[in-house]
């Protein structure tokens, strides 16, 4: 399927993308290749090649990095320009009666 100038003018207006006219043609060709390329994935065969549920054989043997935190903690410095604050909270106005 080749995709022609009014239809990228067509995808630049329902993108809201402001297009000039005069490109639509490089864009096109562009758009082109990339779906060329995607159609050349549809023809590879993979009849004999097993669905992976994970990017590994074995899940257990990705590695991980340990989650830690890699600042400390700011809160007092955040805090000097609140208004209020008690216990590390910022205190707002009730707003539901």
């Amino acid at each position: 399927m080749a995709i022609d100038n009014d239809e990228v003018l067509k995808i630049a207006h329902l993108a809201r993308i402001q297009l000039p006219v005069d490109e639509a043609p490089k864009i096109g060709e562009d758009l082109n290749r990339i779906l060329d390329l995607f159609n050349q994935l549809q023809e590879v065969d993979t009849t004999n090649v097993e669905p992976l549920a994970h990017p590994t054989n074995d899940p257990a043997e990705a590695h991980w990095r340990t989650d830690m935190a890699s600042d400390e903690d700011h809160r007092h410095q955040y805090q000097l320009c609140a208004p209020e604050v008690e216990g590390g909270l910022y205190l707002v106005p009730k707003v539901i009666e």
